[in-house]
């Protein structure tokens, strides 16, 4: 009986070792979580009517506990490496099976997909057609876009000026564009984008009236009138009261590059008539030229955007992570992966940086939760109980070889 008590204290020093020498190996696999020896003790009956003073028949390795606790995230500066800043895990599309991971050190294959290095697909919630919002329900694969990204048109055009209170009506009648004589003053070129990207240029040129706080604006894009003559009014605060909307329509303009008509809207809400001196605030357009991808960031509720020279963001989809009540109940299946078991629980997918799921940091990877010195001091401390176990059965063998020897 006690060879066998021995036997056991040996096979459970052993796993305890294995148990050591696993975590070593892998002192720098990324995103790699620490396991321990759990024991358990052992009877040869059940607790039912055992005497107090029964002896126990040794021990066994109950179960190989993995450590799910934070690693640290180092910066890397690579794009695609991602490391999650609390729970949860990457979820992971192999070859139509559900995995997880929490190794963020992803690339593309050849045709787009944003993969782990054995393949493994990383899933986002897929994005609307505006990219503002993200459907929860469905799950895709992540594929980065190659292509340019197209132009917008100009719809609308932001201008904010102030214009002098004391400015007296132009010497030369009627306004003409090529004489500075007609006007009062000008907003400078404001570039304008038509349907296929191509550039134009829109200004508007100021004629003060011989009225108390009163304009009239000229508009003209590449050097051709469009909508018509408007006049601009405003209050002895010098406030904008015409147009009382601050819009003003500028028609339709044929670019003749080929691209469809443009029909765009003069804002100038908030210009004002103050002082001496005429100021340009502010000019804004919404359109922009086609633009070539510049790079891929990932921000921190995992949203992936697509950067463009134009400076179009474009978001091809929000990293899904996923939890369970019982990490430890996963199953590790080797590659830096785990799937789910019954043990761990149903899987709870949702958005970084939700309920108790994690932050995204980008350009960084989570390293090994292993602590070298501490595995090594594991490690003399199962050799000591290897060793000490089977002196027990060297010393029991003596007792055995003693008892033999009576006569």
């Amino acid at each position: 009986m006690g060879f066998n008590v021995s036997l056991s204290g040996i096979n459970a020093a052993n796993s305890d070792l294995s148990v050591t020498a696993n975590n070593v190996a892998n002192v720098n696999t990324v995103g790699f979580k620490q396991s321990r020896s759990e024991f358990a003790d052992l009877f040869s009956a059940t607790s039912y009517g055992l005497s107090r003073n029964q002896v126990g028949s040794g021990v066994r390795v109950s179960q190989v506990a993995q450590q799910f606790i934070q690693g640290n995230n180092e910066q890397t500066g690579r794009g695609l490496d991602l490391a999650i800043s609390g729970e949860g895990f990457f979820t992971l599309n192999m070859n139509g099976q559900r995995v997880y991971s929490r190794a963020g050190n992803f690339g593309t294959d050849p045709e787009g997909y944003v993969t782990n290095p054995q393949g493994a697909r990383l899933q986002v919630f897929a994005p609307s057609a505006d990219g503002t919002k993200f459907d929860s329900g469905r799950l895709v694969d992540l594929r980065l876009l190659t292509t340019d990204s197209p132009p917008k048109q100009t719809t609308n055009v932001q201008v904010a000026f102030t214009l002098p209170a004391n400015a007296k009506p132009p010497t030369v009648n009627p306004f003409d564009p090529a004489d500075s004589n007609s006007y009062s003053q000008s907003s400078g070129g404001i570039t304008v984008f038509d349907s296929l990207g191509v550039s134009h240029t829109q200004v508007s040129y100021f004629v003060k009236t011989a009225n108390a706080n009163e304009w009239t604006v000229h508009n003209y894009v590449d050097g051709q009138a469009v909508g018509t003559p408007t006049t601009l009014t405003f209050n002895g605060s010098g406030a904008l009261t015409n147009p009382a909307n601050g819009k003003i329509p500028l028609g339709t303009f044929a670019p003749g590059t080929g691209a469809g008509q443009l029909n765009m809207t003069l804002d100038i809400t908030g210009s004002t008539q103050y002082g001496e001196k005429f100021a340009l605030r502010n000019t804004h357009q919404d359109g922009y030229a086609a633009g070539k991808l510049n790079e891929i960031t990932v921000s921190e509720t995992g949203v992936v955007y697509a950067r463009y020279s134009n400076g179009d963001d474009k978001a091809l989809g929000q990293v899904a992570l996923t939890n369970f009540n019982n990490p430890q109940g996963l199953e590790q299946k080797g590659n830096n992966v785990w799937v789910e078991t019954f043990d761990s629980g149903t899987p709870r997918t949702g958005a970084p940086d939700s309920s108790n799921l994690g932050k995204i940091q980008a350009g960084a990877l989570e390293h090994s939760t292993v602590d070298l010195t501490e595995q090594l001091v594991n490690m003399i401390v199962a050799q000591r109980n290897f060793q000490a176990n089977a002196q027990m059965i060297t010393t029991q063998d003596q007792i055995t070889q003693t008892v033999i020897n009576i006569r």
